[in-house]
């Protein structure tokens, strides 16, 4: 374990010394925070990213790079393929598509073996507040509490939810496999949230009300991955239902 800042040269000669695999998590990932701070957002997910390819071009190491479905802004239709339109509506969005860019032509230029795994919405156990896949864990501590649930905007927004496990999963698939490329990292299935808060109320054997408040700016309308790809490329199989993964949580 070494702690340190994807941006610190030292801690990143120490971390990448004689590694076959990188695993590329570090990562700003608030969207409302790459609005206030852009430039804070590029610099670590951006400059910080090709740091850690020159690292990865030194050691021959195979490059796992966890980029978002954020880098398709607003999709036109789902389920969302690999080849849809990239129109990020973020700065965070725009800071995963100029990385997986890097990523793609480190892969060209230099020979690298590389993949780019599009994360959709990640949840599961531990899972801290933030703004990423936390509506789980707020609705889970809202039921909890007795509190009401509350719904950002109608609820009529959809999302592909993943659980951490599969997430897991991709990333040694794509670790040990030969392919390189970029894949989508989803179940294929999505659900609103509306749904979601209702699915909560009822595992969480509570009866809170479900409350409405003003919709996030920026939100998309509609998530779902297409995971043909994956499955097909690297043998993925989603192994964990939305239900099965939020009953363990609660």
């Amino acid at each position: 374990m070494i702690e340190g800042d994807i941006r610190d040269d030292d801690a990143l000669d120490r971390a990448t010394a004689d590694i076959d695999i990188i695993f590329h998590h570090a990562a700003l990932i608030s969207v409302e925070a790459s609005i206030r701070d852009p430039e804070r957002t590029h610099d670590v997910n951006v400059t910080g990213t090709v740091k850690l390819l020159e690292r990865a071009r030194d050691e021959s190491a195979r490059f796992v790079f966890a980029s978002s479905a954020a880098v398709y802004g607003h999709p036109d239709t789902v389920p969302i393929s690999e080849d849809a339109p990239l129109e990020p509506t973020s700065p965070y969005g725009l800071s995963k598509l100029a990385a997986e860019r890097y990523v793609r032509l480190y892969a060209d230029l230099y020979d690298l073996s590389a993949v780019a795994l599009r994360y959709f919405n990640v949840y599961g156990p531990g899972q801290l507040d933030g703004d990423y896949s936390a509506v789980i864990s707020v609705f889970v501590d809202q039921a909890a509490a007795g509190d009401p649930i509350t719904v950002e905007g109608d609820g009529s927004q959809t999302r592909d939810f993943v659980h951490v496990d599969d997430v897991v999963q991709a990333n040694l698939l794509a670790a040990t496999a030969e392919e390189t490329g970029t894949f989508n990292v989803g179940t294929g299935e999505s659900v609103s949230i509306l749904e979601l808060a209702e699915i909560v109320r009822d595992l969480s054997g509570s009866d809170p009300e479900i409350t409405y408040t003003e919709a996030r700016a920026g939100d998309i309308d509609r998530s779902r991955a297409s995971v043909s790809n994956i499955e097909s490329s690297l043998g993925f199989e989603p192994s964990l239902s939305l239900e099965d993964g939020l009953r363990e949580i609660i």
